[in-house]
């Protein structure tokens, strides 16, 4: 059977990889048997893969909220867009994870121009600039012209003082993030330049995506409680992390939020976070 892409491409139906996303979610394999099963009475030849994702998360929903938004994570990545302001905070907050610590939205004059900069990260006194490249398209990937231009931007920053975290830092790293995919050239032409790169999956051992399950840092934009609005409302209050609204409890009430729903949320993100 053939689907359809996001990219429209036409390619093979392939059960196996909805299969294995479904069990990376956390799901069980008897609910996820269900599901294909379901599923597979659904889809119909020239089906878009879109489709079948959002009738994989309804039913996914029907089971377990939680697992539904870890299901849910690529696509809550990308509603930290348009234009990328959260996903800069989202990638701090990341790093802070880590044991660095972090700051935002810079604005840094180098040898020759000045420079806004995403975030700048320090641990163990090493200081490193990330630059973000958000894409609202799930299918634009970030191309070698990407560390291309951010090498330059580097070369011009670096060996310099800035007022980061004291008063004379100096930057001696960098990184770009993505919350897409880095073309095989641009891979090639960071390693070569020293440029630490970070997408949806790369680094294969350490990517996005791996370093997102491994520290439980979900955005809350992957949940299933909250309306979109709810959403940015509580991302305009900087809060980006699920776990954070376990903190600012207050602010759902703010937002209008009622009680019964503020328990729903409260128990999907201890069950998303695995806090008891």
């Amino acid at each position: 059977m053939k689907v359809v892409k996001h990219s429209g491409a036409i390619v093979d139906f392939d059960p196996n990889k909805l299969e294995a996303s479904l069990l990376k979610s956390g799901a069980d394999k008897e609910d996820v048997d269900n599901i294909m099963n379901l599923i597979a009475d659904q889809v119909y030849e020239g089906i878009s893969t879109k489709k079948i994702y959002k009738l994989a998360f309804d039913l996914l929903k029907k089971c377990s909220r939680p697992n539904a938004a870890r299901y849910n994570l690529r696509a809550a990545i990308h509603m930290l867009g348009p234009t990328g302001f959260f996903f800069e905070k989202y990638i701090a907050r990341l790093f802070i994870s880590e044991g660095y610590v972090a700051q935002t939205n810079l604005f840094l004059s180098g040898k020759c121009v000045g420079h806004e900069v995403d975030v700048c990260i320090k641990k163990n006194n090493y200081i490193e600039m990330i630059e973000c490249k958000f894409h609202p398209g799930k299918d634009t990937n970030s191309d070698v012209k990407i560390p291309m231009y951010i090498l330059s931007r580097f070369n011009d920053l670096k060996d310099r003082n800035h007022a980061v975290f004291s008063k004379k830092d100096k930057i001696s790293g960098c990184w770009i993030v993505t919350n897409n995919r880095f073309t095989s050239d641009a891979i090639a032409f960071a390693t070569c330049s020293g440029l630490q790169l970070l997408s949806w999956d790369y680094p294969k051992k350490f990517s996005l995506s791996q370093r997102i399950d491994q520290s439980q840092l979900y955005p809350l934009t992957c949940l299933t409680t909250l309306t979109l609005a709810e959403k940015d409302k509580l991302m305009v209050s900087d809060v980006i992390l699920a776990k954070e609204i376990l903190t600012n409890i207050n602010l759902l009430e703010k937002i209008g939020v009622s009680p019964i729903r503020i328990k729903k949320v409260i128990k999907e993100v201890s069950e998303l976070c695995k806090y008891i």
